[in-house]
């Protein structure tokens, strides 16, 4: 069997958690690839990667970063990702675009729980994966162990394609499984091939006997070939390294250290060997690069106050040109991003990433061609589970922030803005706390604003525990006409959930038909806000009786004795306190199910119960009642308790009676 090398531009997604070295890993393939004279750092703020001043204030990764990169002729655009869970939306963006993924994460068996979540988005996307162990000069522990830790976090058959050499209790080099050489490594330089330790015989041929017996379960003639003792070919072992790769059933495991460039010479080779090319990944997306139409779909909005509008693209076929156009407008100017920095260019083809300038229209995931646009879901994968309420600094710039707002969600679709009319708030909801702080941090960095964030109100209501009957006069003489209304009304509970509702029972005109829709309106003035300080809800309001003078009663008048008739009558029907109450869903790994548990019942949250996440093994599904005030920074605790991959969902499901201390603090804070 033998499989051509994979031809034209590609392109590879640099993914992981949060401090696995994915931007040092950039920075060394740009290094190698001579595309930097010297490697930048994170620390030092120098680095390709995390380019913008929000990443570079925190040393992480809040977008995705694009880089371009030569290796042996082969041209690659990498994507350096977020690492961080309140970022992940950014990554499931970027990878609608690449060949590939390279997972990078630290050799530490404990934390390779994290990687459950992007394991399985690649798996369910179908995209090939290999896998990166970096740091590997810190290890400590068996490289077997961590290998069937990885393994047991996703269903993709893993193969494990190094083992190291060790020397003292360091590892040295490596030997790979496929060619069965040895290499030592040289920091800064390419490894040295070397002949292979005695001593290492024995493990070679377990874990390359291993390797082969991964690649035997998808292939007959291989497994023929391991039950008659038959070595197979090299060529046949590649070929079937590339294949297994590129239809999802294998994922390759390499080990290295990015930041002393041990192991990424021989990752680059893989990528350029078994990435598949770019048309793969045209036909995955559904769409054929051989009909030369031009076909583009943008995976990352960049938005500057001085440049403008850059639309990070996908060219899945046909050729694009400066000044050619799309359904959604003119494309004003093709770049190549490096990091922070562009290249212009006349023109790109099928498989490239480029930026394209001033198409303003156009939004991050949709798929641009001549005659039409396929819009991306406006809903992101993931709910948002934090908020923050929004106030301008000073009142003129409220204009302001609406601009600045509408860009900043262009920018990240994984923002949501809302209007709470309950609280008469305005919302910045997100993935978490650092995620809304990049958001104000945009404001203030790109367009000059400066906003206040504070925790928000939460939308408590009051309601009525027994009913009463109230007579009210309104009278005002004041010269000419006075006014004049007499009301008598009933105020009754109604059943939680009802609503309002307003009945007359007027007999022989005692108040006239023309002026019952203004004692109804006095009565929902008064209930915005009742005898507690909050709206009022479940409860019915009936006029029986009343009195009117034929020259000084009016709207007004009736109107003005409803809302008296309220305000002395409300205070005797027991007035009560509701909260919210929402229905929430929590995913966690079974193993902390307990802590979860706790967490909940720690916020006053009731459990309905749980069940097994469908399609996640391993992983628990909790269903529980929590109040709203609790549920606000519910994913601080959840994220603590679960080494960052907790989630939930949550919807309003109903309003329940608060009573006793924490009432008493409720409206203590109103006050």
């Amino acid at each position: 069997m033998v499989v051509d090398k994979p031809k034209g531009p590609r392109s590879i997604a640099l993914v992981g958690p949060y401090s696995s070295g994915k931007t040092t890993l950039l920075e060394a393939i740009l290094h190698i690839c001579n595309e930097t004279d010297r490697k930048g750092s994170v620390t030092a703020g120098t680095s390709c990667g995390d380019s913008s001043k929000e990443a570079r204030e925190r040393q992480m990764g809040v977008e995705v970063n694009a880089a371009h990169a030569q290796y042996l002729g082969d041209e690659f655009t990498i994507l350096d990702c977020p690492g961080s869970i309140e970022f992940f939306q950014e990554t499931e963006n970027a990878l609608a675009g690449v060949d590939a993924a390279v997972v990078v994460c630290e050799p530490e068996s404990e934390r390779v729980l994290t990687l459950s979540p992007l394991l399985k988005s690649l798996q369910e996307k179908g995209l090939p994966t290999f896998i990166f162990v970096n740091k590997m000069d810190k290890a400590y522990g068996s490289v077997h162990d961590l290998f069937n830790s990885l393994q047991a976090v996703t269903d993709r058959a893993l193969v494990l394609r190094q083992v190291p050499i060790f020397n003292d209790s360091i590892i040295s080099g490596y030997v790979d499984l496929a060619s069965e050489r040895a290499y030592v490594y040289k920091e800064g330089e390419a490894s040295r091939i070397i002949d292979l330790p005695p001593e290492m015989a024995e493990e070679e041929g377990t874990s390359r006997f291993a390797m082969l017996e991964k690649l035997a379960d998808f292939d007959d003639h291989l497994m023929e070939e391991l039950l008659e003792d038959i070595e197979p070919e090299r060529e046949e072992i590649y070929a079937l390294l590339q294949n297994d790769l590129r239809e999802g059933l294998v994922t390759p495991v390499f080990l290295g250290s990015a930041e002393n460039e041990n192991g990424v010479r021989r990752l680059l080779k893989a990528l350029r060997h078994e990435a598949p090319e770019a048309s793969v990944a045209a036909k995955r997306a559904g769409y054929n690069p051989s009909s030369g139409e031009p076909v583009a779909q943008i995976l990352k909005t960049y938005m500057s106050a001085q440049a403008g509008k850059l639309s990070l693209a996908r060219i899945w076929s046909g050729e694009i040109s400066d000044g050619d156009s799309f359904a959604v407008g003119r494309v004003g100017g093709i770049y190549r991003l490096q990091g922070g920095k562009s290249e212009k260019l006349e023109k790109a083809t099928e498989g490239e990433i480029v930026a394209f300038g001033r198409l303003d229209s156009a939004q991050t995931g949709d798929v641009l061609m001549v005659d039409k646009t396929i819009n991306a879901p406006q809903d992101g994968a993931f709910a948002p589970v934090y908020s923050i309420a929004l106030v301008p600094e000073r009142r003129d710039d409220e204009v302001k922030l609406s601009a600045a707002l509408s860009k900043i969600l262009e920018e990240d679709p994984s923002l949501k803005m809302e209007h709470k009319q309950e609280t008469q708030e305005l919302l910045l909801w997100g993935q978490g706390e650092i995620h809304l702080n990049v958001a104000l941090d945009r404001m203030r960095n790109k367009y000059g604003l400066e906003v206040k964030s504070r925790r928000p109100k939460v939308a408590y209501k009051e309601a009525i525990r027994k009913a009463a009957k109230q007579h009210a006069r309104y009278r005002k003489q004041s010269g000419g006409h006075g006014q004049f209304g007499d009301v008598h009304i009933e105020i009754k509970p109604l059943p939680r959930g009802s609503g309002f509702n307003f009945d007359e029972k007027i007999v022989g005109g005692s108040v006239p038909r023309q002026y019952i829709p203004a004692v109804e309106h006095g009565v929902k003035e008064y209930l915005e806000e009742g005898p507690l300080g909050f709206p009022v809800v479940d409860v019915a309001v009936t006029l029986f009786d009343g009195q009117f003078h034929s020259v000084d009663s009016s709207e007004n008048s009736f109107r003005s004795a409803a809302r008296i008739a309220m305000s002395e009558g409300m205070p005797k029907c027991e007035p009560v306190l509701l909260e919210p109450i929402y229905k929430v869903e929590l995913s966690m790994p079974s193993e902390y199910t307990s802590k979860v548990n706790s967490i909940v019942s720690g916020r006053r949250g009731q459990i309905l119960g749980f069940d097994a996440r469908e399609g996640w093994g391993g992983w628990d599904v909790l269903e529980a009642m929590i109040p709203e005030s609790e549920v606000h920074d519910l994913i601080v605790d959840l994220r603590s308790a679960t080494l960052g991959v907790g989630t939930y969902r949550s919807e309003f499901d109903h309003l329940q009676e608060l009573t006793g201390h924490n009432a008493d603090k409720v409206l203590q804070n109103k006050n």
